[in-house]
Order: structure tokens, then C-alpha cells, then sequence
């Protein structure tokens, strides 16, 4: 008697991955309703995102962002376990995922064909800063090169004018180019 095994099946569900039609027509919609709910109350268009940290094993954080939990830890050159991304990698992370949204929004809006899309960036960071070792130098990154790759049907010119349109809109890149203010706030417990 012989007996056959097959692999286990997942029992996580696939989405259906949608097609770049669907896609591009679910984004307009968004911008659409968007623009409809900002005309009606001008107040809806100011959103707020919060995260929260907490400090865990040598210098790692354990992070929560609306349901999203993930973990940010440097190096053990920089003193810790490396157990996930350090924090200047999320910042990096933070700017192509914003990328590559901003292009899927845009395009879709412009009505320019994206088949694929690569971004990379590359962070130069003088770490005399974070260590207080010359205060001439800042602590974040000098420079930021940013290479986004994409393909599809249009005119080199189209995906010019579109990658002015996404570096002009997109939130990330503006953060990292332009100055905000932060106020910082320390609350000392049990004192």
C-alpha cells in the first residue's frame, strides 16, 4: 500500500492581486473623494498620524503605529543587537515607500502608464555627530541619493513630468528637504 503526501496548504487567504486598471481606478477614486470631502470642510484635510515606542533590549524600540507593531535596533557596532532596521534605514524606507506612492497616485492621476517601479536611496551619515565626537558635524544625513526606476509604454518625457509632479508632492521627500518644526517634550515619572 502506498501513500501520498502533498504539501500542507496554507491556511493564510491570497488576496487577488488587482490588475493596473483596477489599481489606477481605485486611486482616482480616492482622489476623488478626496477632493470632494476637502471642497464640502476644508478642516478634512488635516490628518494626524501618531506612533509610539518603547525602549527595549540594549538600544532596540518595540514601535506601534495604528495596528502595525515592528521593532527598530541599530547594529551591534552601534551598540545593539541587530535585531531589525535601524532607525536612519526606516527613515530611508519611510522615503521610497512614500515614493513609490506617490508615483502609483500621480500616475494614475496623469493618466501615465507605470508597469514597474524601483526605487533605491543611498543616506550618507557622519556618525561624529550622534556621537558628540565634533558638533560641527550634524547628526543626520548630509546627503540622500535617490534613484526611482520605472517602466512602461510612455515618453521618457511623461515619466519626467511625472517624477516632477511626485518629487513636488510627495510627504517624505519634503520632510527630508525641507525644514518642520518638532517640539519635543520630556516627562519625568515618579518624580
Amino acid at each position: 500500500m502506498s501513500t501520498s503526501t502533498s504539501a500542507p496548504t496554507s491556511s493564510v487567504p491570497t488576496a487577488s492581486v488587482p490588475t493596473s486598471a483596477e489599481r489606477d481606478a481605485a486611486l482616482i477614486g480616492i482622489l476623488a473623494a478626496t477632493a470632494e470631502a476637502v471642497a464640502a470642510d476644508p478642516v478634512r484635510a488635516h490628518v494626524r498620524f501618531t506612533a509610539s515606542g518603547t525602549a527595549v533590549g540594549a538600544v532596540a524600540t518595540d514601535l506601534t503605529a495604528r495596528q502595525h507593531h515592528f521593532v527598530i535596533d541599530e547594529p551591534a557596532s552601534l551598540g545593539g543587537d541587530d535585531s531589525a532596521t535601524n532607525p536612519v534605514e526606516y527613515a530611508l524606507g519611510a522615503l521610497l515607500g512614500c515614493q513609490v506612492v506617490t508615483y502609483r497616485f500621480w500616475a494614475a492621476h496623469l493618466g501615465i502608464q507605470v508597469d514597474t517601479i524601483d526605487v533605491s536611496a543611498v543616506g550618507d551619515l557622519d556618525v561624529r555627530g550622534f556621537f558628540g565626537l565634533d558638533d560641527s558635524v550634524r547628526p543626520g544625513f548630509s546627503e540622500i541619493r535617490l534613484e526611482a526606476r520605472v517602466s512602461g509604454p510612455e515618453t521618457a518625457e511623461r515619466y519626467a513630468e511625472l517624477q516632477r509632479v511626485v518629487d513636488a508632492h510627495c510627504p517624505v521627500l519634503d520632510l527630508f528637504s525641507n525644514r518642520t518644526s518638532v517640539r519635543t517634550t520630556l516627562v519625568v515619572d515618579g518624580v
